[in-house]
């Protein structure tokens, strides 16, 4: 890929556009995850911090910010929470699932232990409330605690619904909103909230971050089945090998006939895998068009976000933002 090509990326044009934000972000991070006591902390923390991650949802707070004209400093320190956020929620997550590989490279629990990896991530936690209480604003905290409870009750409704085929569509879109629609949708709104816009485009802030945080999880959920190690930045069938009900999974089920069907039984609740399971899972799911039809779901979503902001001014970060959830879909092209 040329640099030409690589520059027509929305999130790289983002990121040139919000260059010196994400320098104080970055510095912020680091200062912030040190520990003068308990230097695992920060060796932790830097080792999933510095793995060349997008930092796509601080620079949604960032580019919500800017766009409605704010001018403070306040959009630095709630981008930093956002990403404090995040990454407790991958440390804890790494440890619920049992992950070896986050980002292309070795989990934290792997590396050192499941005790520092759950520890170290309710530091950050911990970090990320002590950041948004120096904005002074109560809204803002509110929304990002708000966030953080249906981040964790998120968690917990797909552990209730992992490996049992009975899970319904309409209990997969609970358990995205909860793990990744809602920060996405609070780094949006908080952006819009600091700047103090009008309230109906932080309203359309929140609704883009949701809308593009579940196209985001749909085309996630897809690359397991059809992407590169590389491109999804964890081994290719890990939810297939957790047993996870995703979209494509839950819809392949739901049109199964007998014989499928003791399949999945097999596979997914029993846990029972073999060579070549992975295989005919991704067959069956053709047969019956799932990916396909989870796909036009991403695509219907990433077109929801896309109309949410039309009511902001005209701004290069409304288009960036609008081109972003194309590209979002565009993974599984």
């Amino acid at each position: 890929m040329g640099l030409d090509e690589a520059a027509q990326k929305p999130h790289d044009r983002l990121a040139g556009w919000l260059a010196t934000d994400m320098e104080a972000v970055n510095a912020l991070i680091r200062t912030r995850m040190a520990s003068e006591h308990a230097p695992r902390i920060p060796e932790v923390t830097a080792h999933l911090v510095d793995a060349g991650g997008k930092r796509l949802r601080p620079m949604l707070t960032l580019a919500a910010a800017r766009m409605c004209g704010y001018e403070g400093d306040h959009h630095v320190k709630l981008a930093a929470t956002v990403e404090f956020i995040h990454t407790a929620t991958l440390l804890h997550d790494d440890v619920v699932d049992e992950s070896e590989r986050r980002r292309g490279r070795p989990t934290a629990n792997l590396l050192w232990d499941n005790k520092s990896s759950v520890l170290v991530g309710d530091y950050l936690f911990a970090r990320s409330f002590q950041l948004m209480v120096e904005t002074g604003s109560l809204r803002v905290m509110d929304i990002l605690a708000n966030a953080s409870a249906v981040i964790a009750e998120g968690e917990v409704l797909q552990l209730t619904a992992a490996q049992d085929l009975a899970t319904t569509e309409a209990i997969y879109l609970q358990v995205v909103r909860g793990k990744t629609a809602a920060l996405f949708a609070a780094a949006m709104e908080v952006g819009g909230v600091i700047a103090a816009a009008p309230e109906p485009q932080v309203q359309a802030l929140r609704a883009y971050g949701d809308a593009l945080g579940i196209a985001f999880q749909i085309v996630d959920d897809l690359l397991d089945y059809g992407g590169t190690d590389t491109a999804i930045g964890k081994n290719t069938g890990d939810d297939f090998r957790e047993r996870k009900l995703t979209l494509p999974l839950i819809k392949a089920v739901a049109q199964a006939d007998a014989e499928e069907r003791a399949f999945w039984q097999r596979v997914i609740e029993k846990g029972d895998q073999r060579d070549g399971d992975l295989a005919h899972a991704i067959v069956l799911m053709d047969r019956h068009g799932a990916m396909r039809a989870a796909r036009d779901e991403a695509l219907m979503w990433a077109e929801t976000a896309r109309r949410a902001l039309d009511v902001l001014p005209v701004h290069p970060l409304r288009a960036m933002l609008q081109d972003l959830a194309d590209y979002v879909v565009a993974r599984i092209n």
